[in-house]
């Protein structure tokens, strides 16, 4: 008996012999439920900003360790971004979101139960690494679901603007609630209920490849972000002691054996000659400073203003909804720019209004004026909604359309490793000069204008060469 298969033309479906029945998407559905479980994952990996001392407090945090607390979750997920992205473009993309989700619900209420500092960052660290599987797979399924230029225009604008929307919530959610814990569980609860939705909802769709996943590959390229992100952490009680060198060696020995593994592997998690590509090049840069010069300061920069400023964690989380809040709508509209500005105009504009930004804000803390941060904010999150729109455009167009959701992780795991990188180098910064807090954070935000302005200088070059 011939088998058919359905496509959808023009809106309609088809039916066409010899092959396996496939499920037309629901686009809307699709959209709607992706951008909530981003959303919902990002809330996850924010909410420590505004609660980081009282955490640090409860959990008896030592302040050399306190990277740790905040660089668990994107840990995970600089780890994993790559293999989610390759699973789910090869065995299901549905399959790879609804477990993601799933397993984020599961240790973020696990999380809220943690008793030590290595509890609570073993749950974070669990967490990042179930976000990559729902982050990763997210932009696959919509590139299935959106398959012309224009649907998928706005799709990825939609859910990039609400990357920024679950930056902007998880800090009040944080500041609201009675204590840390309960944020943590209601956030949980609302991760399984949307992996129980996803699941019921959601239509499959998968690039098959022959071969089995890339285990080595994933194996040696976590161990080298383990190791790199271990030694940014211990550098700042110096960069010269035995351990932090031999971590660093290690993770330059390890990066080596991950690209032996993938030139010679069959199914790679990541086609190292995209590196070729100037839009590869330029995805992978606008998610690398992202995180080194945008996420590294705005995560320690609310924990600064409470220790500074005596500022409570609910009036740091809406004094930072300004910049987040804004950073949601400009994502959310930027879509508009399209056909006027490319999205790697838009990156290296993002960058330079973030440098023009955080300039703006420097002697605010000696000061002890919040009112002078307010025009810093409002650039940084216009420049902040310009590259949350930008980035998962590029991403997806950087790399042919059956490999999407390995082109997301790849963008994203640039963005997550820059952003640990970030957070070590902004603590690091900040609590190690002899001037205190307030002349630490100078220094730490004229670095991220610097590298901000040195991400808008590499996109302007690159954009000329594409």
């Amino acid at each position: 008996m011939a088998r058919f298969n359905e496509r959808t033309v023009t809106g309609s479906p088809v039916t066409t012999p010899s092959a396996a029945p496939v499920a037309v998407p629901h686009p809307g559905r699709t959209l709607a439920l992706t951008s909530a479980a981003t959303a919902v994952a990002l809330m996850t990996y924010t909410a420590p900003m505004v609660t980081l001392p009282e955490t640090a407090a409860d959990l008896h945090t030592p302040l050399s360790a306190q990277a740790w607390l905040l660089n668990g979750t994107p840990l995970g997920l600089a780890a994993l971004l790559l293999v989610a992205g390759s699973l789910a473009d090869d065995h299901g993309r549905r399959r790879i979101f609804t477990a993601g989700t799933l397993a984020l619900g599961l240790t973020t209420v696990l999380g809220a139960f943690a008793s030590t500092t290595f509890q609570f960052t073993l749950a974070r660290i669990a967490q990042g690494a179930a976000s990559a599987g729902l982050l990763a797979s997210s932009l696959g399924l919509l590139v299935h679901a959106f398959p012309t230029p224009h649907g998928r225009l706005r799709a990825t604008g939609v859910w990039g603007a609400f990357v920024s929307g679950g930056i902007a919530v998880g800090p009040l959610v944080a500041g609201a609630m009675p204590d840390w814990r309960v944020a943590y569980g209601v956030l949980g609860a609302a991760a399984l209920l949307l992996a129980a939705l996803g699941s019921r909802s959601l239509t499959e769709s998968k690039a098959p490849r022959p071969g089995r996943p890339d285990v080595l590959g994933a194996l040696t390229f976590g161990l080298a972000l383990v190791a790199l992100i271990a030694a940014l952490t211990l550098g700042r009680d110096g960069w010269l002691r035995a351990p932090v060198g031999l971590l660093l060696l290690a993770s330059v020995a390890l990066v080596a054996a991950f690209t032996l593994v993938e030139r010679r592997t069959a199914t790679p998690m990541i086609d190292l000659g995209l590196l070729r590509r100037p839009a590869f090049l330029a995805s992978s840069a606008g998610g690398l400073f992202t995180g080194l010069a945008v996420i590294g300061l705005f995560s320690f920069l609310p924990a600064l203003l409470q220790q500074t400023l005596g500022m409570s964690a609910m009036n740091t989380a809406w004094l930072f909804l300004l910049w987040s809040g804004l950073s949601f709508t400009v994502a959310l509209q930027a879509r508009r720019l399209a056909g006027r500005v490319p999205p790697r105009l838009q990156l290296a504009l993002g960058f330079a209004l973030h440098a023009g930004g955080v300039l703006t804000m420097l002697g605010s803390l000696s000061a002890h004026s919040w009112t002078r941060l307010l025009p810093g904010l409002i650039l940084g999150g216009i420049g902040s909604g310009l590259l949350n729109a930008a980035l998962p455009l590029v991403a997806v167009e950087s790399v042919p359309a059956t490999r999407a959701a390995m082109g997301s992780g790849a963008q994203q795991t640039f963005r997550y490793v820059g952003s640990c990188a970030g957070v070590a180098l902004t603590i690091a910064v900040s609590t190690s000069t002899g001037g205190g807090l307030a002349q630490g954070a100078d220094i730490a935000m004229a670095v991220s204008a610097g590298l901000a302005v040195g991400a808008a200088v590499l996109l302007g070059v690159l954009r000329e060469r594409g």
